[in-house]
């Protein structure tokens, strides 16, 4: 193996690394997925989390220090894509991946965009004003995906970004008490106005209960409509974005067992039943039944 060859495997290997520590539904999802597209799956979550942990992990530093660190991220990625390789593992995994699966390099400038807000932008007011920001942060991770997963059809496109807003929108729910350590809050001012529910009491009371019911709708009628692009999927890319999609809708149900308490807890999905989602996911592909969140 050339040395050049061997630094990309070092790459894959640390994105692999990055998914399975800190993306764990992720993680399991891919598992379903050929070997030899895992890799790829990998190498765009990494650098995701590369850009999360310059908002996240750097939180006190000062907006300036971090917006200069995205910039740098976003020249060096822009760089690498322009070469082709890269000293650092995580691009030169991500550019391999790009140029094997020709993603539009644009996505990543809208993901970057959307992480450049969270130095800045703490409340939403809006639906529309957090979807223009689950645009890039969500939504764009679906479209990044499709090249990997190979449609039949590219229709597939909206089914992929409805799924990256139903993830997005459970993390929101679920992450309530973190965000607001980190101050922010992902729920639209509309909505809380509209049930005279606030965060910020972190107390458990009906009108929370109402916003979380209204939410975890909205939530369910993204995991429909994503649904309808899992059949548009070849066998061997849906068993995987079938199993994300039921893992990842299962959050919602264990916030609802939870009794809406997303403040003293957080909503994971016990070990046992995420094994049996799995079986039944293989099992489906078996008998041609789905699997439902």
């Amino acid at each position: 193996m050339n040395a050049a060859r061997e630094q990309l495997e070092v790459g894959y290997r640390r994105c692999r690394e990055l998914a399975r520590r800190h993306g764990v539904t992720y993680y399991w999802s891919t598992q379903l997925l050929p070997r030899d597209r895992r890799r790829h799956v990998y190498a765009l979550y990494a650098f995701c989390r590369l850009a999360d942990d310059v908002v996240d992990d750097l939180s006190d530093a000062p907006t300036r220090v971090r917006a200069n660190a995205l910039a740098c991220l976003g020249d060096d990625l822009a760089a690498t894509l322009a070469v082709g390789r890269s000293d650092h593992p995580v691009l030169a995994a991500l550019a391999d991946t790009v140029q094997r699966f020709d993603i539009p390099v644009e996505c990543f400038s809208r993901f970057l965009r959307s992480m450049e807000m969270d130095l800045t932008v703490t409340t939403y007011e809006t639906w529309g004003d957090l979807c223009g920001y689950m645009d890039g942060s969500a939504a764009v991770i679906g479209e990044m995906m499709l090249p990997i997963l190979e449609p039949r059809d590219s229709s597939a496109r909206e089914p992929a970004r409805d799924l990256g807003l139903a993830f997005q929108l459970t993390n929101f729910l679920r992450d309530v008490g973190e965000d607001l350590d980190r101050g922010r809050v992902y729920l639209p001012r509309e909505d809380l106005d509209r049930f005279g529910a606030d965060p910020r009491r972190r107390t458990v009371d009906d009108e929370w209960r109402e916003l979380m019911r209204f939410e975890i709708g909205r939530a369910r009628e993204l995991y429909a409509s994503a649904r309808h692009g899992i059949e548009l999927l070849p066998a061997s890319s849906a068993r995987c974005v079938r199993a994300a999609h039921a893992l990842y809708g299962r959050i919602l149900t264990v916030i609802e067992r939870q009794d809406y308490d997303v403040f003293s807890r957080r909503a994971t999905l016990p070990f046992p039943e995420k094994l049996t989602v799995m079986g039944a996911i293989v099992l489906s592909g078996l008998t041609g039944r789905g699997v439902r969140p």
